[in-house]
């Protein structure tokens, strides 16, 4: 596909769907492994809407999905989210594959452990259920592997701490997406 950046910028280019999903990774500098894994999570989202029977925008859950660690091309840390929301905005982006980029990080960030972790103070709890679809899937997809929400649970009360918060918020996420509940390992 030869592209014309004279005309339309990349946001455009991928509401215009004229641009090939993870291609557009590699113009935002992108390293091999956050293509990889945003496609595994592409995938592993696209199979939780399926699986569920969830009435989604597929479209917009690919699209999120596939930019959703964008801001990777610059840091990874946790503001990568941010920062991801920021790069896609200057480029013309949609507004609902921003949030979704910028709600992403595990079960969401409310607007008080936003400012505990020095990012702008506000919610970044991901609310539709496409925004809710990458969130999870992200969480399912260690690296490129899919995991169990086991795993993922036993990996946040290693790092976050036995009691943190932040696990029941994702067995909620768990529900809401698959409709099964997870009782705490």
């Amino acid at each position: 596909m030869i592209v014309n950046y004279a005309k339309k910028s990349l946001g455009e280019y991928l509401i215009l769907n004229e641009y090939p999903s993870s291609d557009i990774l590699e113009e935002f500098n992108c390293s091999f492994f956050v293509i990889e894994h945003s496609q595994a999570v592409m995938l592993k989202a696209n199979q939780l809407a399926m699986d569920f029977e969830l009435e989604v925008d597929l479209d917009l859950v690919k699209k999120g999905a596939i930019l959703h660690d964008v801001g990777r091309s610059k840091t990874n840390g946790i503001k990568h989210a941010i920062v991801g929301a920021k790069i896609l905005k200057n480029e013309g982006f949609p507004p609902e594959v921003i949030k979704i980029v910028e709600r992403h990080i595990g079960a969401g960030i409310t607007k008080e452990e936003a400012l505990i972790l020095g990012l702008p103070p506000k919610d970044y709890v991901p609310i539709t259920l496409e925004e809710k679809l990458v969130a999870h899937a992200d969480n399912l997809i260690h690296g490129t592997k899919e995991v169990d929400l086991d795993f993922v649970i036993k990996k946040w009360k290693k790092n976050l701490g036995e009691h943190h918060p932040s696990i029941p918020n994702l067995m909620k996420l768990h529900y809401e997406v698959t409709g099964k509940i997870q009782y705490p390992i």
